[in-house]
C-alpha cells in the first residue's frame, strides 16, 4: 500500500459561480484523481494514473456519464422487475458508480462491494460519501477471496469491473473464476463482466469462451467499432444459466447516446472463433491499453 498524500480537496460548499476544485491522493494503485464536470455542478470523474475509471454525479446517481457503465446500468434495470430490490456484489469499487446507481433506482436493494485498494475507498468515502440510509457494505480485499465469501445462491447481480492499473489481474479471468461467480449466484442471476481489449480482440474472445465453460446464456454488448477491432475500448459480457433478455438489452445499447451493438447465440459463436477457455494454470491479464486511449 502506498503513503497518503493529501494535495487538494473538494470544497463541500460553493460560493455563487464558483466550482469544485480537483482534488488527488496517492492510493495503492496510483495516483488518484476527481476532476469536476463543468456540466454536472456536483459531477466527478475518478482517475487512476491519468486513465479515466468512473463518473458519479452525487445529485443525480442515477445518471450513468460512460458507455459501458450505461450497458452495465441495463443489465442492472433488467436483472429484475422495475423497482424490485436487488442483492448485488460489486467485484471492484471505483467511485461506486453502479452501486449509487442500483441504490437510487431500487430502493432496500443490499449490496457488496469488493475493493482490495483501501487508501481508494477511503479517498471515495470521504470526498463522495454514499447515503447512509443505503444497504451497501464496502470489504476491502482481493476480488477472488470477496467472492469466495460469498454465501452459495446470494446474489442476483455479479457485476465485475476489476482493474489494476489498466488491466483485469489474471486470477479474474479463468474458469475456476467464473465456477466460482456462478455459485454465488442465485438461478437465473445475471454475471455482467466490464472487459478491455482491442485489436484482435484476443481476450475478449478468450473470455467469452471461458465464461461460456460455465454459464450456458451469454452476449456481448459494445460499440460496433470495438466489436470490428477497430480501437481498443469495453465490452460488457453478460452471462446467466437462464435465457437473457437480448431483444430488450438490444434495443436500449442502440439508443445510447454512443450506440452499441449486442452479439449473442450463433453471431457470437462466430464472432469468438473457436478460442481457448483460459483456466488458473493458463490465464494471463488483460492486455495493456496503447498510450492513445488516454490521450
Amino acid at each position: 500500500m502506498g503513503d497518503t498524500c493529501r494535495v487538494g480537496k473538494v470544497k463541500k460548499k460553493q460560493g455563487r459561480g464558483r466550482a469544485a476544485e480537483p482534488v488527488a491522493e496517492q492510493v495503492a494503485g496510483g495516483l488518484a484523481e476527481l476532476v469536476p464536470d463543468r456540466d454536472r455542478p456536483r459531477g466527478f470523474t475518478l482517475l487512476i494514473d491519468g486513465a479515466p475509471q468512473s463518473h458519479v454525479d452525487l445529485d443525480d446517481p442515477s445518471h450513468l456519464d460512460f458507455a459501458y457503465q450505461r450497458r452495465l446500468g441495463h443489465i442492472a434495470d433488467l436483472a429484475a422487475p422495475p423497482g424490485k430490490p436487488l442483492q448485488v456484489l460489486h467485484l471492484g469499487g471505483g467511485a461506486f458508480t453502479l452501486a449509487r446507481y442500483v441504490a437510487a433506482t431500487r430502493p432496500r436493494s443490499t449490496q457488496q462491494i469488493v475493493e482490495i485498494d483501501a487508501p481508494l475507498v477511503q479517498f471515495v468515502r470521504r470526498e463522495l460519501p454514499l447515503d447512509s440510509g443505503w444497504r451497501i457494505r464496502v470489504r476491502g480485499c482481493d476480488a477472488r477471496e470477496g467472492l469466495a465469501k460469498v454465501p452459495d445462491g446470494w446474489a442476483d447481480l455479479i457485476i465485475a469491473d476489476v482493474f489494476s492499473g489498466a488491466r483485469t489481474p489474471a486470477h479474474l479471468t479463468s474458469a475456476e473464476f467464473a465456477a466460482e461467480v456462478r455459485r454465488a449466484l442465485r438461478p437465473g442471476g445475471f454475471y455482467a463482466a466490464n472487459l478491455a481489449d482491442g485489436p484482435p480482440l484476443a481476450y475478449v474472445k478468450s473470455q467469452i469462451a471461458t465464461v461460456g465453460t460455465v454459464f450456458p446464456e451469454l452476449c456481448l454488448t459494445a460499440d460496433p467499432a470495438v466489436l470490428r477491432g477497430r480501437r481498443f475500448g469495453n465490452a460488457v459480457l453478460l452471462a446467466s444459466d437462464h435465457a437473457l433478455p437480448v431483444a430488450e438489452l438490444t434495443r436500449r445499447a442502440a439508443s445510447d447516446p454512443h450506440q452499441g451493438r449486442v452479439e449473442h447465440g450463433r453471431a457470437l459463436a462466430d464472432f469468438t472463433g473457436g478460442a481457448a477457455p483460459v483456466t488458473d494454470a493458463s490465464a494471463r491479464p488483460s492486455p495493456e491499453p496503447p498510450p492513445s486511449v488516454f490521450e
